[in-house]
């Protein structure tokens, strides 16, 4: 165990978030998600016991995003106008803004078929137990700053 590190990231996770680059992404999916399809060729860390929100809750609280602009994307609800939001998706969007992360206006809801291509160009996709429809979320990467040299 590691002092102030969320005991849901376990090393594997944590040494794959910390080698992502600038720019690069990770989709934090619901159990239903083709994760195995969609992650052939990278690594998939499955969290089965873990719900979307707190699997998003660990991630981001190591994981610095891609700012400005919108470093998250969630996969749209099908068949909705594209302003609805789930429940779950605009708790998400809030644990975001509340993390310091991403404001709302930065998370943005992608068509399923679209999410999926996105999904595909990502680093890394963490598998959750999540049973919730459309529970999928992707995380780009950015760079920590301010970080004074030792001299």
């Amino acid at each position: 165990m590691l002092k102030g590190i969320d005991p849901l990231l376990t090393p594997e996770l944590l040494k794959i978030l910390a080698e992502m680059g600038h720019g690069d992404a990770v989709a934090v999916v619901d159990a239903n998600f083709t994760a195995a399809s969609l992650g052939r060729g990278k690594p998939v860390v499955r969290l089965p016991g873990a719900s979307l929100a707190r699997a998003c809750g660990a991630v981001l609280s190591v994981f610095p995003l891609d700012l400005p602009g919108r470093p998250v994307s969630f996969m749209a609800v099908s068949a909705q106008p594209p302003e609805h939001r789930s429940a779950l998706q605009r708790e998400l969007v809030a644990l975001c803004g509340s993390a310091g992360a991403a404001a709302p206006a930065q998370c943005e809801a992608v068509e399923r078929y679209a999410f999926y291509e996105q999904v595909r160009q990502a680093h890394a996709i963490v598998q959750t137990g999540e049973l919730q429809p459309y529970a999928n979320f992707l995380f780009r990467k950015g760079v920590l700053a301010g970080v004074p040299e030792d001299r």
